[in-house]
């Protein structure tokens, strides 16, 4: 028997208990049959076809396929050989002859796509009700929009048919809808994944998300979907950027706390800021002016027009196929200039420098994913002014370039969930994850309709292929002065330790910045020093130890845990006039100690 929200891990399990692919493809049948809300999909599979690709599968090897026997749904703007890719438009429909490369990639993988989701057309929406298909519903209140663009994807994986889904975000598509239906929702930096065979919207700032009960599923599916694709010119590869496991995080202050009226939405996002801090975050206040400014770039100039310029021919040939709001949008490119364009640009890159202190301030921001929602009538009376309320939090991600993953952060009186995004610099999306999802965990909100379901612990951030671990002690040390030295040339904490006994700790004499040395006495049987470890890419590393003043060196060193990693040591003559500091446990101690 399948949990009422299908998760990876409770497939995992069914699949070690003596289930097939086949057992699942007739219960994800069975709730599509049973569905309430006729909106979510635009194309479903022939059921035959899924059994014979879960037949299929039965022969394959589940250990080597990390999403065997996994029924998912695609948004339909995301081409998946075999069913029409309408973008919520049926006069625009086609066939396509290929998967999009992300499809192709989870078939690889072993998952099964069910279907074809529903959208605001041309992924032109942060509210779901812009699709000649109709209106998915909030899986708590079907009088309640279920956000957009990437609404059926939402509703699918909320409402128990698939076990995640795949949307698109430019504006906020793959964390709106998350947060209207208590899912988490993994936004890419832009480029991680590819959009090959995906129908644009603004496609230099497009990126493909994923929709999934926790953080461990969503970003086990997004690192089976990323990497440079040949088809996409916007793809890259990722630089990963390192977060400290108790990070600086930015939160809103004063006049940028807008909820519109809304007290329920507002007291979440107080409650997930105390939950944070209760995990060991740091909570600072920031400006978050600037940010906005970027935000309200997306419906201006360059990036409206970008809009026109992937639908042009075509809504100049049908322009009665277009949803009447969406219609407006997009036409509303026809008068600007390639003047207006550049100082677009121009625009966002001196935004770009303003926002920059905060980020030396901070190491992620979390900020409310959408701060009110709305019924389906308020929405459809007001579309414009109601549906840029949802994206005055999420619109300037992906113009910066930035990683996000959207959480949920508990109910509401009135019953309705509502979520908070964790927003990182470019590529930190692994770094992201631990923390996002013990903020997930914390909530004690479930998955989906799943209310009281267990959630999966995060994943742990992986050390990239080829890269090196070192230990850091004192001024190398995440918040100290020369952490820059480590994060500069993209290196990655791996996480919090401590050495074995045996290691004395001393403040040496005369350094700038003050810096400690570390010297291992196998006579001595102290606590152990909180340490660090991170990771450098080969060409850094070595870069990095050439920097090191004597009489510090790099040598081996023991965790409590077993494991020897390379790490500063002092040489003893380097000790000569220092004070050992030993019993306080380690630098960040002392340091607050000497304060």
């Amino acid at each position: 028997m399948l949990p009422a929200v299908l998760s990876l891990p409770a497939l995992q399990t069914a699949y070690a208990k003596g289930a097939s692919p086949v057992d699942v493809v007739e219960e994800v049948i069975a709730r599509i049959k049973a569905s309430d809300d006729a909106a979510i999909f635009i194309s479903v599979a022939e059921f035959d076809d899924l059994r014979a690709q879960a037949r299929a599968l039965v022969a394959r090897k589940a250990e080597a396929l990390p999403l065997y026997g996994v029924p998912c749904a695609v948004k339909d703007n995301i081409d998946v050989a075999g069913l029409a890719t309408t973008a919520a438009c049926p006069a625009y429909a086609y066939r396509p002859e290929a998967d999009a490369a992300v499809v192709a990639r989870l078939r690889a993988a072993g998952a099964l796509v069910v279907g074809k989701t529903n959208l605001d057309q041309f992924a032109t929406g942060l509210n779901g009700t812009r699709s000649p298909y109709g209106a998915p519903r909030s899986v708590f209140d079907a009088d309640y929009v279920s956000g957009g663009s990437s609404s059926g994807s939402a509703v699918a994986v909320a409402s128990g048919l698939v076990a995640f889904a795949l949307g698109t975000d430019t504006a906020g598509s793959g964390r709106v809808p998350a947060a209207f239906n208590n899912l988490v929702g993994i936004k890419p930096t832009p480029g991680l994944v590819p959009n090959t065979g995906v129908v644009p919207a603004c496609r230099s700032v497009d990126v493909v998300t994923v929709f999934a009960g926790s953080v461990a599923d969503g970003v086990a599916v997004r690192r089976v979907i990323e990497g440079v694709d040949a088809g996409d010119p916007f793809s890259r590869p990722a630089i990963p950027v390192g977060l400290p496991p108790k990070p600086r995080i930015g939160v809103l202050t004063g006049a940028e706390r807008e909820f519109y009226g809304n007290a329920e939405v507002a007291a979440l996002y107080d409650a997930a800021i105390a939950r944070a801090e209760a995990l060991g975050a740091t909570i600072l206040p920031f400006d978050y002016v600037p940010f906005r400014e970027v935000a309200a770039l997306l419906y201006e100039g360059p990036w409206v027009a970008e809009r026109l310029a992937a639908v042009e021919d075509f809504l100049a040939a049908h322009p009665e196929a277009f949803d009447p709001t969406v219609r407006r949008i997009i036409e509303g490119a026809r008068d600007k200039t390639a003047v207006e364009a550049f100082r677009g640009r121009y625009r966002l890159e001196a935004l770009r420098k303003a926002v920059a202190p905060v980020w030396q301030a901070v190491d992620m921001l979390l900020l409310p994913t959408a701060p009110t929602t709305y019924t389906v009538a308020e929405m459809l009376a007001d579309p414009v002014t109601k549906n840029s309320h949802f994206g005055r939090y999420t619109n300037f991600a992906n113009l910066l370039g930035y990683a996000a993953i959207a959480v949920p952060a508990g109910f509401g009186a009135s019953g309705l969930p509502a979520g908070v995004t964790l927003v990182g610099p470019g590529f930190s999306d692994d770094a992201l994850a631990p923390f996002a999802g013990a903020l997930h965990q914390a909530a004690a909100c479930g998955m989906g309709k799943d209310r009281n379901a267990a959630i999966p612990p995060a994943p742990e951030v992986p050390l990239p292929e080829g890269w090196l671990p070192i230990c850091v002690v004192g001024a190398h040390l995440t918040g100290m002065p020369l952490n820059p030295e480590l994060t500069g040339p993209g290196g990655v904490l791996l996480g919090e330790a401590r050495t074995a006994p045996g290691y004395r700790l001393y403040a040496l004499a005369g350094t700038v910045p003050p810096k400690p040395g570390m010297a291992l006495d196998p006579h001595f049987r102290g606590p152990g020093i909180a340490v660090e470890v991170w990771a450098l890419p080969p060409a850094a590393f070595g870069a990095f130890v050439a920097r090191i003043p004597a009489p510090l060196g790099i040598g081996k060193i023991t965790l409590d845990d077993g494991r020897q990693v390379p790490g500063f040591l002092c040489e003893a003559h380097g000790l000569t006039g220092a004070t050992e500091i030993t019993s306080h446990g380690g630098w960040h101690a002392y340091r607050a100690a000497q304060a």
